[in-house]
């Protein structure tokens, strides 16, 4: 792909309010409510998702703010999220690629298509040297007023006008508090430093569903370490009860 990285929020790109704004489903007559938080090298999402007012659903988001700007992002194979502590909740990353157009009677945004991904980050994962999420564009899920959209063209990656991060309901199979902290998104060329973070998963539905939770290589090694250790104990025992037994049946022939 030649060029390596893009930093789009934090690290040399440091975050700023301004870019960022809240949309959540208060515009519908929830009562959900997100922020975020700017500190010197990260930004924290958080809030307070209620499901109980519209019915079990809900959802609570930041996304970009510039209605001009547009990212070409057609050199890179996906985006980067670098995290920092997370509550293990499942959360959505979310592109666009065409502006929102305005509802002539209300002034409100109209739909257009989204490119999601969820994600849940586990709680130890804040602890790992380098915690993250790697999503491929190819990973990325077309969907038109949250419903998944198979006809839907590719993203345009030339032209990416806007991002989010949203926490929802997932037809409540969430709710109340929730905290994130993201430390950079960047668009990358490939996931790196795969060997000491964490890594998202793919998600086939927007249904609540049983996940797996990423494990660090670093997790897996320790676990091989374990099984390796194990089976040699159970071999030592078993040879020397075997040993004696040989023994005697030598002396009886």
């Amino acid at each position: 792909m030649g060029k390596k990285e893009l930093v789009l929020f934090g690290g040399s790109e440091p975050w700023k309010v301004s870019d960022w704004t809240a949309s959540d489903d208060r515009v519908r007559g929830g009562k959900s409510q997100s922020y975020l938080e700017i500190a010197s090298s990260s930004a924290r999402f958080h809030g307070t998702l209620d499901i109980k007012t519209l019915g079990g659903a809900g959802f609570a988001s930041q996304r970009t703010t510039s209605e001009d700007r547009a990212w070409d992002l057609s050199d890179y194979d996906g985006i980067h999220l670098g995290l920092g502590k997370s509550d293990g909740k499942r959360y959505t990353f979310i592109v666009k690629d065409e502006p929102l157009p305005r509802n002539p009677e209300n002034g409100r945004e109209q739909s257009t298509i989204s490119y999601e991904y969820d994600f849940s980050v586990d709680e130890d994962a804040a602890l790992a040297e380098a915690s993250f999420v790697f999503i491929p564009w190819e990973e990325l899920k077309p969907t038109y007023r949250g419903k998944q959209k198979k006809d839907a063209p590719k993203l345009d990656r030339r032209n990416v006008k806007r991002f989010s991060i949203m926490m929802r309901s997932f037809f409540g199979d969430q709710e109340g508090d929730f905290s994130l902290t993201i430390k950079s998104i960047k668009a990358v060329a490939t996931p790196k430093d795969l060997e000491r973070g964490f890594m998202g998963e793919k998600s086939e539905s927007t249904e609540p569903s049983e996940r797996r939770i990423p494990v660090s290589v670093g997790a897996k090694l320790m676990t091989a370490l374990v099984l390796s250790i194990v089976t040699f104990g159970v071999c030592l025992v078993v040879c020397r009860w075997l040993k004696p037994s040989h023994h005697a049946m030598w002396r009886w022939h």
